[in-house]
């Protein structure tokens, strides 16, 4: 295992923000997470565990311990004539996974392809998309306390998901480190695509298949939002909010155009993306930053850009849509303030 001091992370993150930790490391076992969390030398840092770096703002150099958990594994721990069940290391690419599992006819997934990160961080946004959400497949997710150093195991229902929360976000914010997540993947499987891009991109196929829908997924994403390699961003920015019932009927009446999106009985998702839009700010540049031109929950960091500029930029688009929809977005990305 490789320790590194004064470890640069532009490259390791999706915004490319050009900042430093004071150590990083890339443990690739329990064991090694273990012996970094009982290192007297670490022991009181504050820790920050950061998987691909795609959901993740730095305002400023972070004077701790970065773990990056690099467990890569992935076992078929039960299986019968409907299902299998996968244990799948953190440190897997989120994307490979679903390539993985529908490359074998194994079904749940797919809807969320190209979603940028990795496995570990699924269930703590419970990660959803086309009318998915990763806490339909999870069976249980392993994890160490950073504090106590003791390995638990939480099922599906104890890890409380939400529409992109869970008990990692709440009760056992910064408190862990996931290692593995369990998975059930359906062998015959009910494919999905209610939603309209994906229904349209797949109404040429008479029998869509688990790749077809993967592949439409994808060609949808790529041509909405853009590659961070090439354009930095962090992907959604905001969460979609929820509202009552009551409140969407009224906002649609005044809004026709507005899109409306069932959420908990009683309640209604609305598209933080048609808000933002509405306030002007779609394919806007301020400075460093912006909102990009086919996809206003994305904000991008050009050239120079600063963890500072960003945030503030984005507080900026929250006081417009709350100004004129009388509505709060929340950030969906985690902002990593300098320590």
């Amino acid at each position: 295992m490789i320790i590194e001091k004064d470890k640069n992370l532009k490259g390791l993150n999706t915004l490319g923000l050009n900042i430093n930790t004071a150590w990083y490391s890339a443990p690739s076992s329990v064991d090694e997470i273990r012996w970094l969390l009982g290192n007297s030398q670490f022991r009181e840092l504050p820790v920050l565990i950061m998987g691909s770096g795609s959901n993740i703002l730095f305002t400023g150099d972070f004077d701790g311990l970065v773990i990056h958990p690099a467990l890569k594994e992935i076992t078929i721990t039960d299986s019968d004539s409907e299902s299998v069940t996968l244990r799948v290391g953190a440190g897997v690419d989120w994307d490979d996974f679903v390539a993985y599992c529908t490359d074998r006819g194994w079904g749940g997934v797919e809807n969320l392809s190209l979603i940028p990160g990795c496995v570990g961080a699924s269930p703590v946004q419970n990660i959803g998309a086309y009318g998915s959400e990763v806490k339909e497949t999870i069976v249980s997710v392993e994890y160490i306390d950073i504090s106590t150093r003791e390995g638990f195991t939480l099922t599906n229902s104890e890890c409380r998901f939400g529409y992109r929360d869970s008990i990692f976000k709440r009760e056992l914010r910064g408190a862990t480190i996931i290692t593995f997540v369990s998975f059930r993947l359906a062998l015959n499987p009910l494919l999905n695509f209610d939603y309209s891009d994906v229904a349209a991109k797949l109404s040429q196929i008479s029998n869509p298949s688990l790749h077809d829908v993967r592949e439409a997924i994808c060609s949808i994403r790529r041509a909405k939002l853009p590659d961070p390699e090439i354009v930095r961003n962090a992907g959604s920015f905001f969460k979609n909010p929820v509202v009552t019932e009551e409140r969407a009927m009224t906002l649609k009446e005044a809004n026709p155009t507005l899109k409306l999106f069932p959420a908990d009985p009683g309640y209604i998702k609305l598209p933080a993306a048609w808000l933002i839009e509405q306030c002007g700010f779609k394919g806007v540049r301020e400075g460093n930053t912006g909102v990009h031109q086919n996809q206003a929950l994305v904000i991008v960091a050009y050239k120079g850009a600063t963890g500072v500029e960003i945030l503030e930029f984005a507080k900026k688009i929250k006081r417009a849509v709350k100004t004129r929809f009388d509505i709060d977005i929340e950030m969906e990305v985690n902002v990593i303030a300098s320590s």
